[in-house]
């Protein structure tokens, strides 16, 4: 009588759901880990995990494979403009700006001029007295200090309105200042000099000083600036006098 040879193992084969097609066998050689550390080794020179920026540089991803994953930019670009509406509306600056443009445009007299002045009744010294007077402000503050009418319109990219008119008031208040002494000092420059662009000029000296002052952190800027100044007024001078002689 032929005894049947047990057939071993398949309950358990089947049990377990192994599919000789799909996994590998158990008798098959393990994968090989050292070719792709080595390739690495030689790329990076060590052992160390990759860092995210690395990662992000070395997975490349088809766009359109995370396509709906994440906020569309439209959707980015409305929340930071939501964003900054409600920054600007809890640290808004515009009503700070206006105050402070009003109280220099009210005190340039009491608080500028009238300081720089005092004692001076030369009027072309009266310019080189108040240009000193911004210097003196630049020399206490280790060259921080700017003019706040100047300095608040090179910061604000695109100033409100009633801002950008009382920045316009302030300049003009200033080189009217300037244009008054060189009205009075008429007879130290050439007949015909138009006076209101050279007060505009006076003012271009002053806040180009001081701007390159404060960013080089030296007075050395301004003062090169004065010092031309006061060479071209000596040549208005100079030309009034071959006038006058002539």
């Amino acid at each position: 009588m032929n005894k049947e040879k047990p057939h071993l193992g398949g309950v358990i084969h089947t049990y377990q759901k192994f599919d000789p097609k799909n996994f590998p066998s158990p008798t098959q050689p393990p994968p090989d880990m050292v070719s792709g550390a080595f390739e690495h080794l030689l790329m990076y020179g060590d052992m160390r995990e990759l860092s995210d920026e690395e990662l992000a540089r070395a997975v490349r991803i088809d766009p359109r494979q995370i396509g709906g994953l994440g906020p569309s930019l439209d959707a980015l670009r409305q929340m930071l403009l939501e964003r900054k509406r409600k920054i600007l509306e809890k640290y808004e600056t515009a009503g700070v700006q206006k105050a402070v443009l009003r109280r220099y445009r009210d005190g340039i007299g009491a608080m500028l001029l009238e300081p720089a002045w005092r004692g001076i009744d030369d009027p072309v010294e009266r310019i080189f007295a108040l240009l000193a007077s911004y210097r003196a402000m630049l020399v206490a503050s280790d060259c921080l200090y700017g003019c706040p009418i100047g300095s608040l319109a090179l910061e604000l990219h695109e100033p409100d309105p009633p801002v950008r008119e009382l920045l316009s008031v302030n300049f003009a208040g200033w080189v009217g200042a300037i244009e008054s002494c060189l009205r009075a000092a008429e007879d130290r420059v050439p007949s015909g000099t138009d006076t209101h662009r050279l007060a505009q000029f006076v003012l271009t000296v002053m806040e180009g000083g001081v701007m390159q002052s404060r960013t080089h952190r030296t007075p050395q800027a301004f003062d090169a600036g004065v010092a031309s100044l006061r060479d071209y007024f000596n040549r208005l001078r100079e030309a009034a006098l071959r006038e006058e002689r002539a």
